[in-house]
């Protein structure tokens, strides 16, 4: 029996899990440290899967932050996919870092991001295939220490149990003061209790084991009982200048298009508009904005590192950008010339101008978002939205005018005081709105969407009732019913879903035996629907004997609430008069161009606004020189004269599990990163001209993957290889490049045979010479593969052109079709288990061959 290296164990596992590129690490932008020489090795966790977690923009400013540190690493883990967590626990593995492969459970710190509650049984699930126990009083001295940080911090009590300490508030200065105690720790020798300690007196760190909770026999919270007198309350951390840290500029790239594929920029943090329900709004105070000028600079540096063509500017509410206009004119204008799109994804009523909108619709060409959020002026002044109706359907009326087709109304239901006139108001609207479209070039489509009210801790409706399954889903039928007879149609986020968001979003440290009888249930990555077991959750609250509908219910303003004791800077007494005056109806200023309305987050002096106006530049960008690469034949500079090479790129190693529409993506990037005059198709939607061959199979080998490029101008092409192989990642490399004639069919139609070999050894099949002579004696062999869970019979006969089996290798040479189907049929396998053992794409004749 052959003794398996980790390595070969762990390409085993990838050839036989979806989506392989996501366990892979080594990508473009990542960090790698001697693990022995650093002092302080920090894991930073997503939990959830690697494209969501390749999106959020919060991490890679940790991974950055504590990188920049020469005495410090973080490495980063994302939450494995259903059956690469069934593979590791079936192998007996551990689950490891991205960068190294080291197992978790010999970092110094483990981070986990909390974005919202229904990732808590993945950080358990997490936490168990790491080795490390769910418990903090289960774990030794050697254990690392876990961290959890993000806006559900604000309230982490469900967790306290499992998690060592909560950074609650910004993290790019608390995580390098997190190291540097940590750091102090390990030299002189402290205890895990004397590390916690320590920890403590951080600004923004919370220790839940420094505190006691004392419940009264009803169920209520008696006391938040600290057990140090100089440790009584957490206050929030705040980051007082965005400038003051760098922001990362040599972004991680993924090999796969993830849920975000573009250079994204945190252009504000904060928001000044008070819209009652919103937490984000809250703990995010006070605003602050980034300079125009820092932002063009990290979009520069960021997107000539990354290769991406898209950028996207980041805040709750871009559009009250201070220079929100001159910036996305100026950025367009900058980079129309290298076909960068520019992107807003968070806007709001009230700050679309007409000329906004107008920039705007370059980039976005099918839907538009609104979220007036409540269908009535009552509620909207409730909620604090501060738009009306008719800015709503200006706004709608622009869009459509402009040119867009659909506009989707995003809405709440289960607001403070809500009624079923109030419903109706959501029909009236969405009616109203379609009917602004008529007769617009666009047409006049409109897509409702709404969710549940979730009360959020640290929010004016902390106190106020979540409303149940029962009475989400009447609602949720009342309006279907009523927007299909208006033939509108309706979206809705599941009720469970928000049911189980809500009790842990109000939650207190006594469901962490729910979290634990959950995991044990089976429960994970509940967020996604095809996950979510609704049932599991009832047994695991039912086993634990917890009532989940006592944590929706209203709670009294004098009642002490689980987080009372994190103070995230919006005084208490501003929450409660500002849930007074929603219940009156009243609005409240928006402090930027109200006056201060004294919710206690500023000081004044470090800790206030900060806007891009500050900064006393001149809202003006200049358009960005094009700057010829040396790949370009020096005659040619300044000729348009259109050139086609083609090249032969290898796609070895770890390059082999990089799925087709992946290595496609792998080369786009490379291309605009090495700056080669790429040409672009024209249309709504420009491409550029790049043409590959026919999929190969993920986990097989090549040493001959034909691409053709067509250019503008005519290349040196030694030059071009070398600046190609320059940005493309391990495992792939441009071997030979060659101009061909401008007419020459694309790729895929010049292959006339491909050559594979499969070295097999000791492992072929005795007969495999008789079952190879059967097959090639044979008019037709059918082979059976899998097809979105079904079988089909192929036939594969038709495709071979030969085959060899010499010197303990496998020869298939086809005219065309899967190797790995015709070679599990010979070796009576499974077709994806062939890739493991070593297949290789070795030849191609083309039909207007490569000179060599």
């Amino acid at each position: 029996m052959k003794n398996y290296t980790k390595q070969e164990i762990q390409n085993q596992l990838f050839g036989r899990v979806s989506r392989p590129s996501r366990y892979l690490g080594g990508e473009l932008g990542t960090v790698s440290k001697d693990l022995e020489s650093v002092e302080v090795s920090f894991a930073l966790a997503f939990p959830d899967v690697y494209e969501l977690g390749m999106s959020h923009i919060g991490l890679p400013m940790l991974y950055h932050a504590v990188n920049s540190l020469d005495w410090a690493v973080a490495e980063r883990v994302y939450a494995p996919w259903p059956d690469m967590a069934a593979e590791l626990r079936e192998n007996d593995l551990r689950l490891t870092s991205l960068e190294s492969q080291r197992p978790l459970a010999e970092f110094d710190l483990l981070g986990f991001t909390l974005q919202h509650e229904l990732s808590y049984t993945n950080i358990l699930a997490m936490l168990d295939l790491a080795g490390i126990p769910l418990r903090r009083e289960q774990r030794d001295a050697q254990a690392p220490l876990v961290v959890v940080g993000g806006p559900c911090a604000t309230n982490p009590e469900p967790l306290a149990d499992f998690i060592d300490c909560a950074v609650v508030g910004d993290g790019e200065e608390a995580i390098v003061d997190l190291c540097r105690v940590v750091r102090e720790a390990k030299q002189a020798g402290s205890s895990r209790a004397q590390v916690l300690e320590a920890l403590a007196k951080i600004d923004g760190i919370y220790v839940p084991s420094l505190f006691d909770v004392v419940y009264h026999d009803d169920g209520r919270i008696a006391a938040l009982k600290p057990l140090r007198n100089d440790y009584t309350k957490v206050q929030r951390r705040v980051l007082a200048d965005l400038a003051s840290v760098d922001y990362p500029v040599k972004p991680i790239v993924p090999f796969m298009n993830t849920v975000h594929n573009r250079v994204a920029v945190e252009i504000a943090r904060g928001c000044t508009r008070g819209c009652r329900f919103c937490q984000a709004g809250y703990i995010g105070r006070p605003l602050r904005e980034r300079s125009m000028e820092q932002i063009v600079d990290v979009l520069d540096r960021s997107l000539g590192y990354s290769g991406y063509d898209e950028v996207s500017l980041l805040s709750l509410s871009t559009g009250d950008y201070s220079c929100i206009g001159p910036l996305l004119k100026g950025l367009m204008d900058r980079y129309r010339e290298e076909r960068i799109a520019v992107s807003l994804p968070s806007l709001r009523v009230g700050s679309l101008t007409s000329d906004l909108m107008e920039e705007i619709k370059k980039v976005r060409k099918t839907g538009f978002t609104l979220a007036p959020e409540a269908g009535s002026e009552r509620l909207r002044q409730l909620i604090n939205k501060g738009i009306s109706e008719d800015d709503l359907l200006v706004a709608a009326d622009n869009a459509f005018s402009l040119g867009w087709r659909v506009i989707k109304l995003y809405f709440m239901i289960g607001l403070p005081t809500e009624q079923e006139v109030d419903l109706d108001a959501i029909v009236d609207l969405a009616a109203r709105v379609k009917r602004v479209g008529k007769g617009t070039p666009g047409g006049a489509d409109v897509n409702v969407s709404v969710s549940t009210l979730v009360p959020k801790p640290q929010t004016p409706f902390q106190w106020q009732r979540q409303i149940g399954i029962d009475e989400t889903l009447a609602k949720q039928d009342t309006l279907r019913q009523k927007l299909r007879s208006k033939k509108l149609r309706l979206k809705w986020h599941e009720a469970q879903l928000s049911f189980v968001e809500g009790v842990f979003a109000r939650g207190d440290r006594r469901l962490a035996p729910v979290l634990e009888r959950a995991l044990s249930l089976g429960c994970r990555f509940d967020s996604w629907r095809e996950h979510f077991r609704f049932d599991l959750w009832q047994q695991a609250f039912e086993d634990c004997g917890i009532d989940p509908e006592w944590y929706l219910r209203e709670r009294a303003t004098d009642e002490i609430l689980p987080w009372d004791h994190i103070d995230c800077g919006v005084s208490r007494q501003y929450l409660l008069n500002e849930w007074q005056q929603a219940l009156s109806g009243t609005a409240t200023v928006d402090c930027r161009d109200g006056g201060c309305t004294g919710c206690g987050v500023c000081d004044f002096e470090t800790v206030r606004m900060r806007y891009a106006t500050d900064h006393g530049e001149e809202a003006v960008i200049a358009v960005k020189p094009v700057i010829a690469t040396s790949v370009v034949a020096a005659e040619s500079l300044n000729d348009e004269e259109p050139c086609k090479v083609r090249l032969r790129v290898s796609k070895l190693g770890r390059g082999r599990f990089i799925g087709h529409l992946e290595f496609m993506t792998v080369v786009h990037r490379a291309v605009r990163r090495a700056g080669l005059p790429i040409r672009y198709s024209g249309g709504f939607h420009p491409a550029p001209q790049i043409s590959f061959p026919d999929a190969l199979p993920t986990g097989v080998e090549s040493e001959t993957e034909i691409i053709d490029l067509k250019l503008r101008q005519p290349v040196v092409v030694q030059e071009l290889a070398a600046a190609l192989n320059v940005q493309l990642p391990d495992g792939f490399a441009v071997e030979h490049v060659e101009v061909v004639p401008w007419k020459t069919p694309a790729p895929s139609l010049c292959i006339e045979e491909t050559t594979y070999s499969l070295p097999l050894g000791e492992q072929a099949p005795a007969d495999l010479a008789e079952r190879i002579a059967r097959f090639l004696a044979a008019e037709e062999v059918y082979a059976t593969r899998l097809k979105k869970g079904r079988e089909q019979q192929v036939e594969v006969r038709a495709w071979v052109a030969g085959l060899q089996w010499r010197d303990g290798v496998l020869l298939l040479k086809l005219s065309k079709g899967s190797p790995t189907l015709l070679a599990g049929y010979l070796l009576d396998m499974a077709p994806e288990k062939t890739g493991v053992l070593g297949l290789r794409k070795t030849e191609v004749r083309l039909s207007t061959p490569l000179s060599e």
